[in-house]
C-alpha cells in the first residue's frame, strides 16, 4: 500500500463549514455595501487556518479582494474582505483598529480564534459585528471525514482498518489526521503503528507551550483527571486559566483525556526528569487530599523513574504503600511489588505484602514473609501471619499442619478453617472442638460468617444429609461473592460445594456455584485454577470430554506451576480423559504426572475423587503398588469419620472398576456390598449401588438387558453419563443374545448423548455394504480371539495390514472405542450367519 501524499490536497470541510464559505462568498460578491462577516472558533489543530485559506481562494475566484493578515499601516479597501487568523493573539491596538473599522460601516470581516485566551477587546469586537451570529465551532472529524481526508492525501481509498486506526489515534483532530496519514503513506502503510515521524512532528508544538500548560498535560497523562483543586497546587498561575489554555491546544479531548497520538508525543518528547517532577508533585498533592495515587505511581513505574524505593523519602514510601492498598483487590501482583518497594523505602508491611503475593499466586513469597513475621517475638501481626501461612499450606495439601497453624493463630476465621482442615484429615472430635472455639479478637465479619458456614457445611457432609451440607456451602459461597478477589482462602466455599455436589450427584448445583464464584473472582488467582479444574471434572463425569479437555488446558496454561492440590486434580483429569478415550498411550504419558502428584500430596477428604481415578488407571497399567499406601490411608480416613456415605460412595465406585480391570472378583463383590449399604443416602448412592450390582452380574456372564438399562439410566439421571453409557456398552459386549446386544448398544449410544440413528438391523446392513470381503474376514477372526499376528499368518498378510483394516472399519462404523467396534462387528457377523 505505497502511497505518496498528493501535492495539491482538497480540503475536507464539514457541512456547516461549507455553508459558511458559501454564505460569505455570496454576500461579498453582492457588492461592497453588503455585510460579509463571520466568526470561526476552534481549538488547535481543528482547521481554522485551513478554512480561512479555503475561503480566501473562494473569494478570489469570485473576484472579491481579500486582505490577510492586516499588520497595520494603510487600511485595506472598503470592498475588501479582511480575513484575520489567530485573533486571540492580537494586541489591544490591532483589535481596537478592527473595531473602529466595523463601527465606520465596513463590516467585511472574518475572525478566526481559539477559545482561549479571550481578550476583552476581542469579545467587544465580536459583539460589534452586524447581525451577530454564534461563531462556527470546528469539531473533530467523524469516520467519513477521516476516510475522505486520507483518500484526498493518498489519492486512493484507505482500507477500513487503516481509517479506523487513524481515527482512534488522532481523535479525529484534522491536523493530526493529516499528519499521521502522511507519515503512514511515507512508511508504506504496511503496519498499523504510529511512525516516529508523526510523533516528531509535535516537537515544535510542545516546545512552544507555556510551562503551566505542559504541567497540566503531564497531569492528564497520569490519568487523574483535570481537577481544578489538584491543578491549583501544580501550576504557577491560575489553575482555571492553565486548564483553559490546555484545552485550547487541541491536545486534550473533550473528555479531558490526551489524544492518543499526543500522549505518545508527550511521552517521547518530554524529558523524563520533567515528567517525574510533575508526577511526584501530584503524588504529594493526592496524599494530602487523600485522593487515589495508584495512577501516578503506575506512571512513575512505567517511566522507570529511578529507584522509587530509594528516592523520595517518607513521602514516596507513603505513596507506594497507599498505591499498593489501592491495587490490592484488583491487581495483587502489582500490590505485592509496591509493598516491597514501600518496605525498601522505609515503610514495611510484611503481612499485607504476603497477602498480596498469595492472592497473586506467589505462595513461596507469601509463606516466606509470613514465617518471618511469626518468628519475630512481640510482633503484633504474628496471629495474622499464622493465618496466612496456614492458608498457603492448605493449598500445598498439608491440611494437618494448616489446621495446627489456624488453631495457634486464633484470629478471625481461623477456628472455622481449622475445623475444615481437621475434618479433611479425619479428626472429627478435634474439628468439633475448634468449632466451639471463639476467636480471641475481631468483629463478626463477612469472612468469619462465611468461614463458619463452610465449616458447618463440611461437618454436615460427614454426619448429616447431603442437602444440609450443600445448603450451608452454597450460602457461604453467596456471602463471599461480594468479597471478590481480595480475600485469601484455604479453599473456596464454591469449590467445597462443587465437591459435595460431585459426591452426591447434584452436578447442576456444582456448576452453578462454580460459575458464580469464577465471575466474582472469589479468592483471586489463588483459587482461579481450582475453580476451572472442578468445572472440568463436572464435564468429565458428564461425558463432555471436549469441554473437560479445554478447561484442563486453560487451567494448565501459564508459566507458574500448579500447587500440590491443583496438580492432583489436573493429573487425575488427564488420567480420566485418557481412560475414557481408551487411549493407552496417553494413559502411559499421564501416569508419571499422577505419581508425582501422589508423592506431593497426602490423602485427605477432598482428594478422594482424584484418588479413585488413579486407582482405576493403576489397575489398567499394572501399577497398583503406587496406590497401596494411599488407598489404605483413605480407608483409615473414612473409618475415622464413621464411613460417611457421601464421601465413601465415589471411592467404592472407583475401587469396583479397579477390581474389575484387575480381575479381582472378590474385591469387586466387597465394593458392591459397601455401595449397597449406602444406597439410601443420596440419589447418586442409590444409582451407584444399582449399577454396581448390575456390573457384578455382567462380569459373571449374567446379562439382564432390562436390569442393565435400568441401572444405566439411573446413573444418567444423576448426571454420570459416561459411566451410564459404559455400563450399557460393556454389557452389550458380554452378552451372547444378539437382540439384547443391539438394544444395549443403542441404549449406550443414547446415554452418551449420540443420536440413536437408524434401527440396528438397518445400520448393520448399511455398514456391511461399505465393508470389503477381506475386512469382514478380518472381523470374524478378531471376534474368534486371534491376535493381529495370528490373523496375518492365516490370511498371508502383515500384522500391520490387519491393524489398518481394523482402523478403517472403526472409522466407517463410527465407533468411538475398540469395545464399541467389537460389539458392532459381532452384530454384523451374527446377521451374516442368521438364515
Amino acid at each position: 500500500m505505497n502511497r505518496t501524499p498528493a501535492v495539491a490536497r482538497r480540503l475536507v470541510l464539514s457541512a456547516p463549514a461549507r455553508r459558511l464559505v458559501e454564505a460569505v462568498v455570496e454576500a461579498a460578491a453582492a457588492g461592497p455595501e453588503e455585510v460579509a462577516c463571520a466568526q470561526v472558533r476552534a481549538v488547535g489543530g481543528h482547521g481554522k487556518t485551513a478554512l480561512l485559506r479555503e475561503l480566501s481562494d473562494a473569494l478570489g475566484a469570485a473576484g472579491v479582494p481579500v486582505r490577510t493578515p492586516w499588520q497595520g499601516g494603510p487600511e485595506p479597501d472598503a470592498d475588501a474582505v479582511l480575513l484575520v487568523d489567530d485573533a486571540h493573539l492580537l494586541d489591544p491596538a490591532r483589535l481596537a483598529a478592527l473595531l473602529e473599522r466595523v463601527r465606520r460601516g465596513r463590516p467585511r470581516l472574518v475572525l478566526a480564534y481559539r477559545p482561549w485566551p479571550r481578550p476583552a477587546a476581542l469579545l467587544e469586537l465580536a459583539r460589534a459585528l452586524p447581525r451577530p451570529v454564534p461563531p462556527l465551532t470546528l469539531t473533530p472529524f467523524g469516520p467519513e471525514q477521516v476516510r475522505a481526508c486520507l483518500a484526498a492525501a493518498w489519492e486512493a481509498t484507505p482500507a477500513p482498518e487503516v481509517a479506523a486506526f487513524v481515527a482512534a489515534q488522532t481523535g479525529g483532530v484534522p491536523a493530526y489526521v493529516t499528519r499521521l496519514g502522511a507519515a503512514l503513506a511515507r512508511a508504506g502503510g504496511a503496519r498499523l503503528e504510529v511512525p516516529a515521524a508523526a510523533v516528531a512532528a509535535f516537537t515544535a508544538e510542545l516546545d512552544e507551550l507555556d510551562p503551566d500548560v505542559r504541567r497540566v498535560l503531564l497531569a492528564a497523562d497520569a490519568g487523574l483527571g483535570l481537577e481544578i483543586d489538584l491543578l491549583a497546587g501544580l501550576v504557577d498561575g491560575e489553575a482555571e486559566e492553565a486548564l483553559a489554555a490546555t484545552r485550547a491546544t487541541g491536545l486534550v479531548g473533550r473528555d479531558g483525556q490526551l489524544v492518543p497520538i499526543a500522549r505518545l508525543a508527550l511521552a517521547a518528547l518530554t524529558p523524563a526528569a520533567e515528567r517525574v517532577t510533575v508526577w511526584r508533585r501530584l503524588t504529594e498533592l493526592q496524599l494530602d487530599r487523600r485522593g487515589p495515587v495508584l495512577p501516578l505511581v503506575r506512571s512513575l513505574l512505567a517511566a522507570r523513574a529511578g529507584d522509587l524505593d530509594r528516592s523520595g523519602g517518607a513521602g514516596m514510601a507513603a505513596a507506594l504503600h497507599t498505591a499498593a492498598e489501592e491495587a490490592f483487590d484488583g491487581e495483587p501482583a502489582l500490590a505485592a511489588e509496591l509493598f516491597a518497594a514501600a518496605a525498601a523505602a522505609g515503610r514495611p508491611a510484611p503481612v499485607r505484602q504476603a497477602q498480596a503475593a498469595a492472592l497473586a499466586g506467589d505462595l513461596d513469597t507469601a509463606l516466606r514473609l509470613a514465617d518471618q513475621v511469626m518468628a519475630t517475638p512481640g510482633s503484633p501481626e504474628r496471629a495474622e501471619a499464622a493465618l496466612l501461612a496456614a492458608t498457603v499450606i492448605a493449598h500445598r495439601g498439608q491440611l494437618a499442619r494448616s489446621a495446627e497453624l489456624y488453631r495457634w493463630s486464633d484470629h478471625g476465621p481461623s477456628p472455622a478453617f481449622a475445623a475444615i482442615g481437621l475434618l479433611g484429615v479425619g479428626q472429627p472430635a478435634e474439628a468439633d472442638a475448634a468449632l466451639r472455639q471463639s476467636p480471641a479478637d475481631g468483629p463478626p465479619t463477612l469472612l468469619a460468617g462465611a468461614a463458619g458456614l463452610m465449616a458447618r457445611g463440611v461437618r454436615a457432609s460427614v454426619s448429616g444429609p447431603a442437602t444440609g451440607a450443600l445448603s450451608a456451602l452454597v450460602q457461604a459461597a453467596a456471602l463471599l461473592e461480594s468479597a471478590g478477589p481480595g480475600v485469601a482462602l484455604p479453599d473456596s466455599p464454591a469449590a467445597l460445594a462443587a465437591l459435595v455436589a460431585l459426591h452426591c450427584g447434584e452436578l447442576d448445583i456444582g456448576e452453578s456455584v462454580l460459575a458464580r464464584a469464577a465471575a466474582a473472582g472469589v479468592g483471586g488467582a489463588l483459587l482461579a485454577r481450582r475453580h476451572v479444574l472442578l468445572r472440568a471434572w463436572l464435564d468429565l463425569v458428564r461425558g463432555d470430554l471436549a469441554g473437560a479437555q479445554a478447561r484442563l488446558a486453560a487451567a494448565s496454561a501459564g508459566p507458574d506451576r500448579p500447587e500440590a492440590r491443583d496438580l492432583v486434580f489436573a493429573a487425575a483429569l488427564g488420567i480420566g480423559l485418557a481412560r475414557r478415550r481408551s487411549d493407552l498411550a496417553a494413559l502411559h504419558r499421564a501416569w508419571p504426572i499422577a505419581c508425582e502428584a501422589l508423592v506431593r500430596h497426602p490423602i485427605d477428604l477432598f482428594t478422594l475423587l482424584p484418588l479413585g481415578e488413579f486407582a482405576i488407571a493403576a489397575a489398567r497399567l499394572g501399577q497398583q503398588r503406587w496406590l497401596t499406601t494411599h488407598l489404605r490411608d483413605a480407608d483409615q480416613l473414612l473409618a475415622a469419620l464413621g464411613e460417611p456415605p457421601l464421601w465413601a460412595v465415589p471411592l467404592h465406585w472407583s475401587a469396583l472398576h479397579a477390581a474389575v480391570i484387575a480381575e479381582q472378583p472378590a474385591l469387586a463383590a466387597r465394593q458392591v456390598t459397601a455401595l449397597t449399604a449406602h444406597a439410601g443416602h443420596t440419589a447418586y448412592a442409590a444409582a451407584a449401588a444399582a449399577a454396581a450390582a448390575s456390573w457384578l452380574e455382567v462380569l459373571n456372564g449374567r446379562v439382564s438387558p432390562a436390569a442393565v438399562e435400568s441401572a444405566a439410566r439411573g446413573l444418567h439421571e444423576v448426571g454420570f453419563r459416561w459411566d451410564a453409557a459404559r455400563l450399557a456398552g460393556q454389557a452389550a459386549i458380554r452378552t451372547t443374545d444378539r437382540r439384547a446386544m443391539t438394544a444395549l448398544l443403542e441404549c449406550a449410544r443414547a446415554l452418551q448423548g449420540r443420536s440413536p440413528g437408524r434401527p440396528a438391523e438397518a445400520a448393520a446392513r448399511a455398514a456391511e455394504a461399505v465393508l470389503s470381503d477381506r475386512e469382514r474376514e478380518v472381523a470374524r477372526l478378531v471376534l474368534d480371539g486371534l491376535t493381529y499376528r495370528e490373523i496375518g499368518d492365516r490370511l498371508f498378510i502383515a500384522a500391520k495390514t490387519v491393524e489398518h483394516h481394523m482402523a478403517r472399519m472403526r472409522q466407517r462404523l463410527g465407533c468411538a472405542t475398540r469395545a464399541d467396534l467389537l460389539a458392532r462387528l459381532r452384530v454384523l457377523t451374527a446377521d451374516e450367519e442368521s438364515p
